[in-house]
């Protein structure tokens, strides 16, 4: 049958239904004429030439085209590689529009734009059987009044996960929805983040990806899923319900599921490059609709691509059509997917209008003024692997970030590494050395100690090197190693004092991690102490290595931490919405907070610097919290002081003079993790255990006392 489209309309980009047919639109500045192929179920392909040309955007009306419809491209233009021009009509297109797409590669060399003996020739070998289809999606859905939670941000507590490993192992989920977006909506899974205390799941990559050829060679495959080549479209091997559009519905079930339970959604998102790679790499998508357009090119050699990423190219944020990708994407997440926010990878890409950053470049300016995009949380990774790429603290207003300082001085500081005081006192109350500027709060840090990239906590404390045999590199591939722990003792042990050691340093971590200053995020499954085996790179293992093992969970860690995340909440001292005045200064003692030695006395400049030194206390004074509620009123909050001694030997600390007499109790001390003393102890002397974290709450105020 011919199908004979009208001229239809330039806008919306992509392929959308209307009930009785479709509109499709493409915008390519180079192309001489565009074909969308319609697929039928037995791969036979029908060809309609988009018969119109608005601007850029070629377009037209297929009537007759039902949900369900599978679909690509074949881009004409011109072939010139070293002018940045690579269109190939042998190439099958995946619509960088598209919201949902069916299936993975499969792997050949027909994928490739060009010839293996020449890279400046056309290869016209026909490569659709092998590519991924688009999917016509019918967005309605019954959202039945679905609210989002809107979460202050000064409340957030943060989990990341990945849709598959969180659920793959829950014994309570039924086989056939573990590992997809209805397992983590399972009530068994929504149950454990309640219960947990969190507010909010960080999701990695759910935007479409593809398989990478040198993984398939190990027997190995693309886990976390930072390797995108849909922005609109969730991933599609994450469903349940199958391929062929059910992915949408079932992600906006697991979202409405979430938000009934009070907890927000936010994406990991991939905007700075796609799966397409290098200038050897496959022709899939943005690379032949228009190379140039969408991917950074060097100006002296076209036919290569800018690599700030890490990855093979870098998306050219600087030209509009990229950039409106990107912004339609994230507009397409909030309004039709009710997402709650952004984790941007290697978000410096973003702000790379030329070459050098800048925080007030296009894509900021546009999602600063989006009405849509700019009411929801933005965090971004500070960094990417360009010149210049390190710029945490250096996004506008609005944006939190990543704080890869409070991992490391955390990490150092519970590693006993000398000449950490000062620096430990600066994360725990919120880093105003790098955020108390252009009106940002303490809410601007994001912190962490652990992520997806990296080892657990568990394994943090468990193991001297890492150990990524299984990624098929020669454990070449992470981070360096991790020595220093624990004196050469790596991994699984009997030996009780060696196994009481990584218990109390988990708990010291996990403590300061959840009562500081800032936004707090876990690395899901720390909460339960979940090993990798010492695999500190674990992008490419889907299997045991990286799923949660609910089995084997802590269940005293998980009652710790629940524990910690509940006093996080019901007290705002630990959750100030503005920085502490004292912070800003280091001084010996503000009305807001204090700093002292273990002795009781104040720190003195010079006691910051005292290599050695690796013991302090600080009092967080709930009576001076300042202008914390939304209409400026003073609320009166308990009084807190902290203990932290990360020596082998265990330190006595003195309770200093003028903080309300000997009248406290233990709310914290994670050498007994059990230990929650509704007594009020009458003592100034208190003992505070090798590598430990003692909370002490203020019973009263006595008059005449800070």
């Amino acid at each position: 049958m011919t199908t004979i489209p009208t001229f239809g309309a330039p806008h919306p980009l992509g392929v959308r239904l209307d009930g009785d047919g479709v509109n499709v639109a493409l915008f390519s500045e180079v192309a001489t004429s565009v074909d969308v192929c319609l697929f039928d179920d037995d791969g036979r392909e029908r060809r309609i030439t988009l018969p119109e040309r608005t601007g850029h955007v070629h377009h037209g009306y297929v009537p007759g085209v039902r949900a369900g419809q599978r679909y690509g491209f074949r881009v004409d233009g011109p072939w010139n590689p070293a002018a940045g021009q690579r269109c190939n009509p042998a190439k099958l297109l995946i619509d960088p529009y598209a919201l949902a797409i069916d299936g993975d590669l499969t792997l050949g060399p027909e994928l490739v734009g060009h010839t293996v003996a020449d890279p400046h020739r056309r290869d016209l070998r026909d490569d659709a059987a092998l590519v991924p289809k688009c999917i016509v999606v019918d967005p309605a859905f019954d959202w039945d009044g679905d609210v989002p939670p809107a979460t202050p941000l000064d409340r957030t507590v943060v989990y990341e996960a990945n849709v598959r490993g969180l659920s793959k192992t829950h014994p309570d989920v039924p086989d056939e929805l573990r590992g997809t977006y209805a397992g983590l909506a399972h009530e068994a899974v929504v149950g454990h983040l309640v219960d947990l205390g969190v507010t909010a799941i960080e999701l990695l990559p759910v935007h479409h990806f593809l398989g990478e050829g040198f993984l398939a060679e190990h027997g190995l495959s693309n886990y976390w899923g930072y390797s995108t080549i849909g922005f609109l479209a969730p991933h599609g091997a994450y469903a349940a319900a199958g391929g062929r559009g059910e992915q949408v519905a079932e992600f906006k079930h697991m979202v409405k599921t979430l938000h009934r339970a009070g907890i927000e959604v936010f994406l990991d998102v991939v905007y700075n490059h796609t799966n397409e790679g290098n200038e050897r790499g496959p022709t899939l998508s943005l690379r032949g609709i228009d190379n140039a357009a969408y991917y950074k090119l060097p100006s002296d050699d076209r036919s290569r691509y800018v690599d700030v990423t890490g990855t093979g190219n870098s998306l050219n944020v600087h030209h509009p059509a990229a950039l409106r990708l990107v912004m339609d994407s994230l507009r397409y997440w909030v309004t039709e997917m009710h997402v709650d926010g952004f984790r941007f990878d290697l978000a410096t890409t973003l702000g790379r209008d030329h070459h050098d950053y800048d925080r007030n470049a296009a894509f900021f300016d546009l999602v600063h003024q989006d009405p849509v995009v700019s009411q929801v949380k933005l965090i971004a990774e500070p960094w990417d692997v360009g010149p210049g790429g390190y710029q945490l603290g250096n996004f506008p207003a609005g944006w939190s970030e990543w704080n890869a300082r409070f991992r490391d001085d955390v990490r150092d500081y519970w590693k006993g590494t000398p000449g950490t005081l000062a620096a430990l006192a600066t994360r725990f109350t919120g880093s105003a050395d790098l955020f108390d500027t252009d009106g940002r709060r303490p809410a601007a840090s994001i912190n962490f100690i652990t992520a997806h990239d990296g080892y657990t906590l568990a394994d943090l404390v468990s193991y001297e090197r890492k150990h990524n045999e299984a990624n098929g590199e020669q454990n070449r591939d992470g981070h360096s190693d991790n020595r220093s722990w624990n004196g050469g003792v790596e991994g699984p042990t009997d030996v009780e004092p060696i196994k009481e050691n990584r218990r109390r340093r988990v708990r010291s971590m996990m403590s300061t991690l959840l009562l500081s200053q800032g936004v707090p995020m876990i690395s899901g499954g720390d909460e339960i102490g979940r090993t990798q085996r010492g695999n500190n790179n674990a992008y490419c293992q889907d299997n045991e290595i990286s799923w949660h093992d609910w089995a084997a969970a802590d269940q005293d860690l998980l009652a710790f931490t629940r524990r910690l995340i509940a006093l996080r909440d019901a007290h705002p001292v630990f959750r100030r919405r503005r920085f502490f005045e004292g912070a800003r200064t280091m001084g010996s003692r503000l009305d807001d907070i204090g700093w002292f030695r273990p002795d009781g006395e104040p720190m003195h400049p010079d006691d910051w610097h005292v290599g050695r030194a690796k013991a302090l206390s600080v009092f967080l004074n709930g009576n001076a919290l300042g202008p914390q509620g939304p209409n400026l009123e003073r609320p009166i909050d308990r009084s807190f002081l902290v203990m932290c001694n990360a020596d082998a030997d265990s330190i006595g600390f003195t309770v200093p003079l003028g903080l309300g007499g000997n009248r406290w109790r233990v709310v914290i001390d994670t050498a007994d993790p059990d230990a929650v003393d509704e007594r009020v102890r009458t003592s100034d002397d208190w003992k505070v255990g090798a590598w430990g974290f003692v909370l002490l709450e203020r019973d009263e105020i006595v008059p005449g006392t800070t």
